[in-house]
């Protein structure tokens, strides 16, 4: 119950401009969690959220992430942007360079189907990291 309404609070609204409430909903969802899970949020030309989809769920450091899934899901939905977002089990919400590396990959996949890479989040019990906000991107 307490996940779905933290996920109305960012119902009807550009994803990026309600950026408090997307980092709450995330952290309830998944900041716990034992093992890595990373999914997508798929949004429209006007960052409104189309689809928030569970992409992987792995072990408890690293999950299977496929980019050409992600692209390919993006372009079903008809996506104009996209932010990936996982957990670390550990809870330390630093980006390794595995991280790092995914999330260069994803924008180049998508840059010639113009469709963008807002950022890539990672979640832990001790906060978030954003790889835009950390100039990662």
């Amino acid at each position: 119950a307490a996940l779905r309404l933290l996920e109305k609070n960012m119902d009807g609204q550009p994803i990026l401009g309600s950026w408090q409430a997307l980092t709450d909903y995330l952290h309830a969802d998944m900041a716990h969690l034992p093992v890595e899970r990373v999914r997508v949020l798929y949004l429209n030309a006007r960052n409104m959220l189309i689809r928030n989809e569970p992409v992987s769920e792995g072990s408890v450091d690293e999950p299977a992430v496929y980019i050409r899934e992600i692209v390919g899901r993006a372009l079903a939905n008809q996506a104009s942007a996209l932010i990936i977002v996982h957990n670390h089990p550990s809870g330390d919400p630093q980006p390794s360079q595995q991280d790092i590396r995914l999330t260069h990959d994803l924008i180049e996949a998508c840059r010639p189907l113009k469709i963008a890479v807002h950022d890539h989040i990672i979640v832990g019990r001790h906060g978030h990291s954003s790889l835009r906000g950390m100039g990662l991107i």
